[in-house]
């Protein structure tokens, strides 16, 4: 076979570019909450509704979707070997696209419009549940796929392009969400005895409306995936574990050249053996790391802030909290490309300590400030965001997907990911009751106990990277099992 000495880079920017639009679908879909949960939340508490949605009900079904992703991340490991990664891709597009129709009409076939009863509820919670799956599927597979095709020495900058992407669709959901609300405003809620019901005055459209709309907006980039994702390669190391080694060969030649390719295969073929090698080969503690990665990821709180950032500013008296959290997306996209151009050359444990403690700065200066001076907190408050977003949240998924040896990649990375998701679920779940908390007529209890304890446990995070987590910068994914044997 003939390739280019070199091999083509736009050959492996084209893929990778398609790959991320895995990423861009994952935070546009758990992002989406963030502007329609107040006016599905008023939808649910609306006359003659046929029962009482509280707000533990509600921060159930907002953060619905999050169980979908833990079983879409646990099954992520069984569908990247059996059905490869690419088909497995091809799979999350398809469950997105059918969650964006269904959580925009939950009524199909069994319900009444606009009749908000207690079946529409678990019915439009299955269909989030459905998106979920495919969040949790593309979260695991997206940066696994982006790391068996990338170059060793720019694997770390490619795979953290799809947080880039992660957060860029999180920004367009933000300016999409912000766009269908137009002229039209959030419901406002009135608190009695413990139970939400909806102020007199509140605008009704966005009750019954406009929440679906936003939902419907992710069935554009679903699509889109879906079909190119038809068009991409799948990735030779995958191709080599299945014994197709002439395609392996051939689409390393395109990227890498002929000399490189052969040597890189051989590479592959020396350490590839999937289905002899069990999970616990190369000790307990690779896959501790992996987990623990993934667990302090979601437990730093930073979901809790993505997917209710209009209500928090909301509490906070700013006046156009749809506009602040655009904002906060434009900010989250910059500190991102920090992480991007920095990954390789400072490498993963330095940013993953200076966020670390970057994050713990902010959360306290949330605690401390909440209820008393605004510019503080919100201050705080991005910078608490900026912080995770030039380190755990894009070197995270590059750690996750190249610190497994290839024998173990796809289980290990399902479980870690599974890891992520349940405690992303329960940071989401438990955020709005911690937040309302309120002690001895203070108000403002939940809010400092909940940013305390966010701030805590960044803390406890820095020191866990410092201790345990092997830097990985400049390593081929063959080199992991000797790193790891030893």
């Amino acid at each position: 076979m003939e390739y280019s000495q070199k091999g083509s880079k736009t050959y492996l920017v084209t893929i990778v570019m398609v790959a991320v639009i895995g990423g861009l679908l994952f935070g546009y879909d758990t992002a989406v909450i963030s502007g329609a949960e107040k006016g599905l939340q008023a939808f649910f508490l609306q006359k003659g509704v046929n029962f009482v949605y509280t707000d533990f009900a509600h921060g159930i079904t907002c953060s619905s979707a999050l169980i979908g992703c833990i079983i879409g991340s646990a099954l992520s490991g069984l569908c990247a070997t059996r059905l490869g990664r690419k088909r497995s891709l091809f799979l999350a597009g398809v469950f997105f696209f059918l969650s964006a129709l269904g959580s925009y009409y939950p009524e199909f076939l069994f319900f009444h419009y606009g009749k908000p009863t207690f079946g529409l509820l678990i019915a439009f919670n299955f269909y989030r549940i459905i998106g979920g799956v495919g969040v949790g599927l593309a979260s695991a597979i997206c940066p696994m796929y982006i790391a068996e095709i990338a170059p060793s020495n720019i694997r770390g900058t490619l795979v953290s392009w799809n947080q880039f992407a992660i957060i860029f669709g999180q920004l367009v959901v933000y300016m999409v969400n912000f766009f269908i609300m137009g002229s039209h405003t959030n419901p406002v809620f009135e608190i009695s005895q413990g139970i939400s019901t909806i102020a007199a005055g509140t605008d009704m459209w966005t009750v019954e409306t406009g929440w679906r709309y936003m939902f419907l907006s992710n069935a554009v980039p679903a699509g889109i995936f879906a079909i190119l994702i038809c068009f991409v390669p799948e990735t030779p190391r995958y191709l080599a574990m299945i014994g197709k080694d002439s395609k392996a060969l051939h689409i390393l030649g395109k990227i890498n050249g002929t000399a490189k390719a052969e040597e890189i295969l051989a590479e592959i073929k020396n350490t590839v053996s999937e289905k002899t090698e069990k999970l616990f080969t190369y000790g307990v503690m690779v896959i501790f790391i992996g987990i623990m990665l993934s667990v302090f990821q979601q437990a730093v709180g930073i979901n809790a802030v993505l997917y209710y950032a209009p209500r928090i500013f909301t509490d906070m008296g700013m006046g156009n909290p749809m506009m602040q959290t655009v904002i906060m997306g434009v900010i989250n996209i910059s500190f991102t490309l920090v992480a991007i151009f920095t990954v390789e050359k400072l490498g993963r444990k330095p940013l993953l300590i200076i966020g670390s403690l970057g994050m713990a700065v902010g959360a306290c200066g949330v605690a401390l400030s909440f209820g008393h001076n605004s510019i503080v907190t919100m201050v705080s408050i991005m910078f608490y965001s900026a912080s995770f977003m030039m380190s755990w949240g894009p070197i995270c998924w590059v750690l996750i997907s190249e610190i497994f040896p290839n024998t173990i990649r796809g289980k290990a990375v399902a479980i870690a990911v599974a890891f992520q998701w349940v405690f992303n679920w329960i940071v989401s779940s438990t955020f709005v009751p911690m937040f309302n908390l309120s002690v001895g007529g203070n108000n403002n209890f939940g809010h400092v106990f909940t940013y305390s304890i966010y701030g805590v446990i960044c803390l406890i995070a820095a020191i866990f990277v410092w201790k345990l987590v092997p830097e990985t910068k400049g390593k081929t994914l063959e080199e992991m099992s000797k790193l790891w044997k030893k």
